[in-house]
């Protein structure tokens, strides 16, 4: 039996956050409903590579789902959704505040019909405040939470993270919030609406390191550099580099046996942690020209051999190709009926030791509405005409 196994989510979402947490918990287990408008579906259907009318981004984040294609506009639609809601767990929104408001399928209509449904909203930057109804995509919560200064390291030349990390990381704490209130509720019987904003998700998952030199403020507080500035250079060799983190008095200890520079232990500048990190960029001058000295595959092998954090940074394909992943059995190559032949990563998360069965694959716009439709027990006379009249449609492979 899968952990979520049961338990029945209405997605309704255009791009990443809510598509991608909701995928999380179709991997779970739970039977995922996705909602799309009649028209074009969800956007990231169109964005990158492609093939077959579904880009990878898209079947990346929405495989395990079932693909309802509905105009949630029309008094019709909305029949459809609250009917759906009344056997629904959990819904899943990530439209600005007040839009499915303005729909009627905001938390009170729906809890209204169910008390025991889980509505968790995810907004850009909250309900309240100046921000609240401007639009939000990643990199807006990457300048805004601090992002973009952590990667620049405080200079004026900010940097951005190139991954939807803001996006991923509100998906994963909606996941938790999610199954939070899953557990509440096997306790009380009720459902509740849950508020969260990738502003709020952003802040959080940053802050813990990213703002560890902005925490303390008394006056007397000995404060450091933070390990944004200590561990993620890139480190010079004779043919490359290599990237290593030696983060205690061992680690620095094996870091300079592999160097041959152990006589460094004794200098007065650098004999103790806290005088080591006072003058991190002396130090670090020191060993540059060292690291120069060395090719990177021996460097390598004497650097683990003395169990210093280290590793190559390698491209995409030695990414896909490191025999770590092979061992953990994390990709598998899988047949897309419409996509052809696609690599896939398996949900991290191992129960019992084994990985969870994977998901379906990721579906066509409105590619189950027939089926979704049936299951409320909509005759087929009643699914005609919605399709006749544009409400619902259904794509086929």
């Amino acid at each position: 039996m899968q952990p979520l196994e049961g338990v029945k989510v209405l997605e309704f979402s255009t791009m990443i956050t809510a598509s991608f947490a909701a995928m999380m918990l179709a991997e779970q287990g739970a039977q995922v409903i996705k909602v799309e408008p009649v028209e074009l579906g969800d956007p990231m259907r169109y964005l990158g590579s492609s093939k077959g009318g579904i880009s990878a981004l898209f079947a990346n984040c929405n495989r395990g789902k079932q693909s309802l294609r509905l105009d949630i506009k029309s008094e019709a639609g909305r029949e459809v959704i609250l009917k759906l809601a009344e056997e629904t767990d959990v819904v899943l929104c990530n439209f600005r505040p007040g839009v499915m408001q303005g729909l009627g399928l905001d938390a009170d209509a729906l809890r209204g019909v169910n008390p025991r449904l889980i509505y968790a909203g995810v907004s850009g930057f909250g309900l309240n405040g100046p921000d609240r109804d401007k639009p939000a995509y990643d990199p807006v919560i990457q300048a805004q939470a601090g992002f973009a200064a952590v990667q620049g390291q405080g200079k004026q030349d900010m940097e951005f993270v190139r991954n939807l990390t803001c996006d991923k990381v509100t998906a994963y704490t909606a996941c938790q919030a999610v199954t939070a209130a899953l557990y509440m509720r096997e306790k009380t019987g009720e459902g509740q609406k849950i508020d969260l904003s990738m502003m709020d998700a952003g802040l959080f998952f940053l802050f813990p390191d990213g703002f560890m030199h902005r925490t303390l403020l008394d006056d007397d507080a000995e404060h450091a550099p933070p390990l944004s500035e200590l561990l993620y250079e890139m480190t010079k060799t004779k043919d490359g580099g290599l990237t290593l983190s030696a983060a205690t008095e061992a680690q620095q200890v094996g870091l300079l046996t592999a160097l041959d520079q152990l006589p460094l232990l004794a200098d007065e500048r650098f004999n103790t942690m806290e005088k080591l990190i006072a003058r991190i960029d002396e130090f670090r001058a020191i060993l540059e020209q060292e690291f120069l000295q060395h090719e990177t595959e021996p460097l390598l092998a004497k650097l683990q051999e003395n169990d210093v954090p280290a590793a190559k940074c390698l491209d995409y394909e030695a990414v896909l190709a490191h025999p770590q992943f092979e061992a953990n059995n994390s990709i598998d190559k899988v047949a897309h009926p419409l996509m052809g032949n696609m690599l896939r990563v398996k949900s991290p998360a191992q129960f019992h030791g084994e990985r969870l069965p994977p998901a379906t694959d990721s579906p066509a716009h409105g590619e189950h509405t027939r089926a979704v439709l049936e299951g409320l027990g909509f005759s087929a006379e009643r699914i005609d005409e919605l399709f006749e009249s544009k409400i619902a449609q259904q794509a086929e492979r």
